[in-house]
Formats: structure tokens, C-alpha cells, sequence
């Protein structure tokens, strides 16, 4: 499997919310961006639960045995488009024939397949399952990043699958050198 890495575009980075961020669905929200590219782009955000609902009870809901791995499985909440649509972003470890490399050791897979592996423990070493996803149109994203509401910094596969999600925004920040304090809410144009 190959992965194409188009100039310009932002595949692969973290997007941070800014702390002015107007919308309540992103307030301190990092997103994970699968694709981005001239017709739009894709992410997860990686540092919210899915209130209500275990890996567990889904695997119930979808008729998948569970297993001992089921447990340390946690639910997270992608993004506010197509909520019961599930995603799984994953160590490279795990690879199936519908399963999309985003960068070196990162993938992403879509498919139910994966929630059986990771039931059975055949599953990725690492992995955030995710129901939803953020989606942007074409020009949308580059447009928020220039009205100053986001930032954005290579993914760390460290911080993407760290489970201390309260504190994942500002490490992110920190990612960067900066302080979260320091952070104007006006946008500097040269």
C-alpha cells in the first residue's frame, strides 16, 4: 500500500482548536486529519468519548463476540458527521484490504472487520475507535485556519493513542512551544 503525501495540504498533522473556538462541538478539540486536499477534508477528534455506549455493547449491537480486549477499548466521539458511522485509526501493525495508510504508522480502517480482529485480540497494537468524524468542504478548513481557529502540528503517534485524554489539548499545544495562556484570539495577516 502506498501513501502520497500532496504539498500544501495537512493529512496526517493534528488540528488544535484555538481557545476563542466558537463552536461548542470543538471547544478544545484535537482532531486527527485523515485526508485533506483541494475537495475538502476529513478528520477524527481524539480526545472525546462517546458518552453512553461501550466497545462492548456495540460489538453486542453488531452480533461480534467479545473477547478479554474488550474492556480497555474506549468509545470516542469523531466529529458531528454521520454519528453511528464507526472509524478505527490505528497502528500500521493492523493492515486489511480496506484499510487506508494516512502516514508511516498510522492507518485508518472503516470496516467491521477491524472491531472483530480487535474483539479476537488480532487487532492493532494501538488503536481509537471512533463514532462520527469532522468533515470540511473544499476551502472550509483553509479558511477556519486563516480566522485563527486552528492550529495545527505533525501528528505524535505517542499523543494520538495517549488515553489521558483531559490533558491530550495541551500537550498538543505544547507540541508547538507554546503556552495555551499566550494565545491571541486575533489573527495576524502579513
Amino acid at each position: 500500500m502506498t501513501m502520497q503525501k500532496t504539498q500544501g495540504y495537512l493529512s496526517g498533522q493534528f488540528l488544535i482548536a484555538m481557545p476563542q473556538m466558537k463552536d461548542p462541538r470543538f471547544e478544545r478539540a484535537v482532531v486527527y486529519l485523515c485526508a485533506h486536499s483541494a475537495e475538502g477534508a476529513m478528520g477524527l477528534v481524539v480526545n472525546r468519548l462517546f458518552d453512553g455506549l461501550t466497545f462492548g455493547e456495540l460489538l453486542e449491537q453488531l452480533g461480534i463476540e467479545t473477547g478479554p480486549e474488550c474492556s480497555r477499548i474506549r468509545v470516542h466521539l469523531g466529529g458531528p458527521v454521520e454519528g453511528g458511522r464507526g472509524f478505527v485509526l490505528h497502528s500500521d501493525d493492523y493492515m486489511h484490504d480496506s484499510s487506508m495508510l494516512v502516514q508511516e504508522g498510522i492507518a485508518l480502517t472503516a470496516t467491521v472487520d477491524v472491531l472483530r480482529a480487535i474483539a479476537l485480540g488480532d487487532g492493532p497494537e494501538k488503536s481509537i475507535l471512533a463514532l462520527g468524524y469532522a468533515g470540511w468542504s473544499a476551502g472550509q478548513l483553509d479558511a477556519e485556519i486563516k480566522e485563527n481557529s486552528w492550529l495545527n502540528v505533525p501528528a505524535d503517534p505517542s499523543l494520538l493513542f495517549a488515553t489521558d485524554l483531559a490533558h491530550k489539548w495541551e500537550a498538543a499545544i505544547h507540541k508547538l512551544g507554546v503556552d495555551p495562556s499566550l494565545l491571541s484570539v486575533e489573527a495576524g495577516h502579513a
